[in-house]
């Protein structure tokens, strides 16, 4: 019989809900690393909302573990990729808050414009301060959403209701869809200059980290309030306390803080900051809701092998798993690549599945091409999450299978058409089990994806290993490989160089300024 260790307070429907499918369950919260550590090894399931931290050393010690299940979204207290490597699925709850969390950034937007809070305190001290407190009208007033995904839509909607007009700025959402809901898509800078109100629902990935800075709020209008349900680290605290102190920034709202439990911060006792404890999913209706869901998907995978919201495993049968795999790593290498190289808003998607290929079920194939594809500017999006995000942000996605053999017996191709261009990728499998790609933008090449890349486009012309192999070497990068394709001689050209680390920012601006050079991108897989 399957063991699940809870440890984390959820509602009682997931304990009834293992118990009612013949699963072992314990419940033990508020364990320390250590406890944890003992006894996580008698355990097939392990069950956590935020506070437990499935860290390396837990990891290394849930030596019987299978699954992971987080009842929420954000994954960032485990460690997915050292679950991975240990063969855990982890799993968690994508859309069972999404509600709950954009009515408190709705409801910390309205407590904001009326100084709620600060007037609740004076008045319990008994001194009628109604001069005091002068708020401002919703009604009208431009709300800029950053993120417009399936929370940041729901705020939009609700700021619609409210008679606001939206702004709206994700790289990922078409013009189609933001016509959809209501909303106007503009550009980041366009959005600070325009908006009365700014609410972040973007996940923190290393293009968003800081996207709230001293830069950003310079852009905006005199008398910007700031809301943020998301993530912490999006704005540089440091840099809005000031912004607060100078008056620029009106007011903000801060549900979520660059460190926490946020127990001391520069931020606290502002008069004119309203903050809550990471409340965004704290409803009765939200957490029933993800403890149900997360018992559920556990309790299915060990049961019945049944994968859902995972984020590091597709839906996959027992049956298909040993065949699919290998497509399945080069699916996923396919889009991450072309999604780290991606810039501007999506539009189209097509997969082409070519001989052998295409006579496998390529629903997961597809899907796993889509998570790579998001990976890089959505949050915990997943092979199960994926299609649905692409819908939900009006992407278009086509798949194409055909049987006819071309220089490679199986080839699995990818384009995408966003706002700027089109751009392609091809990849196949060599032995049977190992992916390379084998065509960039209709560039022939062979090249292994490996953890660390430098994407580099450029004019064929002489110099270009000899200039790249400079730069690198000079900061102390050793290449692993050096693949380079052309269409024609002195046509375009690319190279895909491995290196043992990752390129910093630096090294790739110096790559930039190299003579021929058009684009260089730094990659990881």
């Amino acid at each position: 019989m399957p063991k699940v260790l809870i440890s984390d307070k959820m509602s009682e429907r997931a304990k009834e809900i293992f118990e009612a499918r013949g699963i072992d369950v314990d419940v033990k919260t508020g364990m320390s690393e250590d406890e944890l550590i003992a006894c996580i090894g008698d355990y097939d399931g392990l069950a956590v909302r935020s506070a437990t931290k499935a860290t390396q050393k837990v990891l290394e010690a849930a030596s019987n573990m299978k699954v992971i299940g987080r009842a929420g979204i954000g994954v960032d207290n485990i460690d997915v990729a050292g679950a991975t490597a240990r063969g855990i699925v982890v799993m968690n709850t994508p859309f069972g808050n999404a509600i709950t969390t954009a009515e408190h950034a709705i409801a910390m937007m309205m407590a904001l414009a009326r100084q709620i809070p600060e007037a609740n305190a004076s008045t319990h001290a008994s001194k009628w301060e109604k001069s005091r407190f002068m708020g401002v009208e919703l009604t009208a007033k431009t709300l800029g959403v950053v993120g417009c995904g399936n929370i940041g839509s729901i705020v939009a909607d609700r700021a619609l209701g409210l008679k606001m007009k939206v702004v709206a700025f994700d790289p990922f959402l078409s013009e189609e869809r933001a016509r959809e809901i209501g909303v106007e898509k503009v550009e980041l800078d366009a959005l600070l200059n325009r908006a009365d109100f700014i609410s972040l629902h973007t996940p923190l990935t290393d293009q968003t980290r800081g996207i709230i800075d001293a830069a950003a709020i310079a852009k905006t209008k005199p008398g910007i309030r700031i809301i943020n349900c998301a993530r912490g680290g999006l704005v540089v605290e440091a840099d809005l306390k000031s912004a607060l102190e100078s008056g620029h920034v009106a007011g903000a709202a801060l549900d979520v803080f660059e460190a926490e439990p946020a127990k001391d911060n520069a931020l606290f006792g502002m008069e004119n900051l309203v903050c809550t404890p990471h409340l965004g999913a704290s409803t009765d209706e939200a957490q029933v809701n993800v403890a149900i869901q997360v018992a559920e998907q556990m309790a299915d995978y060990l049961l019945d092998g049944a994968v859902v919201n995972a984020l590091n495993m597709a839906s996959v049968s027992a049956e298909d798993a040993p065949r699919l795999m290998p497509y399945m790593k080069l699916a996923g290498l396919l889009g991450s690549f072309a999604g780290q190289l991606t810039e501007s808003g999506l539009k189209s998607v097509t997969i082409e599945y070519e001989g052998h290929a295409a006579e496998l079920n390529i629903k997961p194939l597809s899907a796993a091409v889509l998570q790579g594809l998001l990976s890089p500017v959505l949050d915990s999006v997943n092979m199960v999450n994926a299609p649905v995000m692409a819908s939900e942000r009006g992407i278009e996605v086509s798949e194409v299978q055909t049987d006819r053999e071309g220089d490679y017996q199986t080839l699995i191709r990818l384009t995408v058409v966003t706002d700027q261009q089109t751009r392609s990728v091809a990849g196949t499998l060599f032995g049977g089990d190992r992916p390379r790609v084998v065509d960039v933008k209709g560039v022939p090449m062979e090249a292994e994806l490996g953890s660390h890349m430098l994407y580099v486009t450029n004019e064929d012309q002489p110099g270009l290993i000899g200039g790249l192999g400079t730069v690198l070497g000079d900061a102390g990068l050793n290449i692993a490989t050096f693949q380079l394709g052309r269409n024609k001689p002195g046509g375009d050209a690319i190279a895909l160089v491995e290196v043992d680390q990752a390129v910093p920012a630096d090294v790739l601006a110096k790559v930039t300024e190299l003579p021929n050079v058009v684009q260089a991108k730094a990659l990881n897989f």
